[in-house]
């Protein structure tokens, strides 16, 4: 009998959480933890003894057949790195028609403001589809991006005439002002999805999320998604988690209930753009965000019935890679991160950058991230640029000493760009910066609930696996 690599966490006085580089875990008491540990596995009871095999933490001496199971549960778990770059986003304008007191894209540094044009929007199209990914995604943000609809269009059918054999999905993320019919229509008809931005109930959304004129947002917002999911428009929201949000957990959750949406994407703040400079009167500690948190998901949980599924958007994207075995390609918890070879971002001027937070650093006047341009380069040569295997090889937590051994790992992911943002390095300064402590709390909350096995984890399986308790 032998031994997998491991990492390990006191979960509990009496208990340890472990885990492997392929992605399985598992609570073991002190007593066979130690057994464990000293290799006495003939001491180990029988139960645990299978269940450590099933999940490969340990093996019988036949290891070439243990080599071939887990070569195989490997790959799976690094499925991404096989795909090439499929995220492409398309930053259509700086410009936008909103006051967000958290927004991460600006900061007063940098007032001008531009929109791509047409020439612009085709070289990057072009660098796009040059991507070995067979199916792409194509996401339009700005700023505001439908101040720049021309664009939209012009890339939507562009990218239709020239995509050869390649299936793109196109997704706009807009705060829907600047919605009319022209849109929506054309949106309907090439199966174009919608990411808005919806914090909560009225007090908070309206406090947050402003027009530049200082007047409310939340009744349109609200208008719009209803208008668009009528349509039949598939439309999305998402949640930014400011100083004001603390204190209204269930306001936000039953906002979501009331208006039909599926997913409550709980998101602290970006130490970017704006969010930045007002950290102090906007932002909050890790544990209070924890806090908070913890009582949404809690409230959100109790909020799922027989009949209704209601997620939490962090918690399915971790539970998918703890109970699910799926890798999934959300960008930021990858190993390495998806920067440059999962998503790539074309600024409104040709400036292309490794990933949407890297042109926000760009727009800060950090170039630190910027790979290339449309106007002169081609999809090998930004992914063959320094910039990109440097953000790579930082990102890789298996390599990384804070990160390498911590049992969490397998499910998490680090961002070089927030990292030289916070801590002008592209390592993190502090083994738990702000940014790790609330991955790890998140993940603490959820192996919580899981070891539980009560209520809680059979609704996970079912966010995970779909389906009502009755089926």
């Amino acid at each position: 009998m032998k031994s997998n690599y491991y990492m390990f966490n006191r979960f509990s006085p009496e208990s340890f959480l472990i885990t492997n580089e392929l992605g399985y875990y598992y609570f073991i008491d002190e007593i066979n933890f130690q057994k464990l540990v000293e290799e006495r596995y003939s001491e180990i009871t029988e139960e645990i003894l299978n269940e450590l095999k099933e999940r490969l933490f340990i093996y019988d001496s036949s290891e070439l057949l243990f080599t071939e199971k887990a070569l195989h549960e490997y790959r799976r778990s690094k499925q991404y790195l096989f795909a090439g770059t499929c995220l492409h986003i398309f930053v259509l304008t700086n410009g936008c028609n909103m006051n967000c007191v958290y927004c991460q894209a600006q900061d007063n540094d940098h007032p001008n403001k531009g929109m791509m044009d047409f020439k612009t929007a085709e070289k990057a199209v072009e660098i796009a589809l040059q991507s070995p990914a067979y199916s792409l995604d194509f996401e339009f943000q700005g700023g505001e991006p439908l101040l720049n609809y021309p664009v939209i269009k012009h890339i939507v059918e562009y990218t239709e005439e020239h995509k050869n054999d390649k299936t793109i999905s196109f997704s706009v993320v807009t705060n829907t002002l600047a919605l009319n019919e022209e849109m929506v229509e054309f949106f309907l008809r090439h199966k174009i999805s919608i990411s808005t931005s919806l914090d909560g109930d009225m007090e908070l959304h309206n406090g947050n999320r402003p027009r530049r004129d200082g007047t409310g947002t939340f009744s349109q917002v609200i208008e719009n998604i209803h208008r668009m999911r009528e349509l039949g428009i598939s439309v999305g929201a998402i949640q930014t988690t400011t100083r004001m949000s603390l204190t209204h957990s269930t306001q936000i959750v039953d906002t979501y209930l009331e208006n039909d949406l599926k997913t409550v994407f709980i998101r602290p703040l970006t130490p970017l753009g704006y969010a930045k400079e007002h950290w102090d009167i906007i932002g909050y500690s890790p544990r209070e965000f924890l806090d908070f948190y913890k009582d949404t998901l809690l409230y959100i949980l109790k909020m799922n019935t027989d009949t209704r599924i209601l997620r939490e958007g962090h918690a399915t994207i971790f539970l998918n890679k703890i109970l699910g075995k799926n890798s999934g390609n959300y960008m930021e918890l990858r190993s390495p991160c998806g920067a440059g070879i999962g998503q790539v971002a074309y600024y409104y001027d040709g400036r292309i950058y490794t990933c949407d937070e890297a042109r926000m650093l760009g727009e800060m006047g950090n170039e630190a991230f910027k790979i290339g341009n449309v106007a002169k380069d081609t999809y090998q040569s930004i992914m063959e640029s320094r910039c990109n295997k440097i953000t790579c090889q930082a990102s890789i937590l298996e390599t990384i000493p804070q990160c390498c051994d911590c049992a969490y790992h397998p499910y998490c992911g680090v961002c070089p760009v927030v990292n030289l943002a916070t801590d002008s390095n592209i390592y993190a300064r502090e083994a738990h910066n702000y940014r790790c402590q609330i991955y790890k709390g998140i993940l603490d909350l959820l192996f919580d609930l899981i070891q539980r096995d009560g209520e809680e984890l059979r609704i996970f399986k079912r966010w995970i696996y779909g389906g009502m308790r009755n089926e």
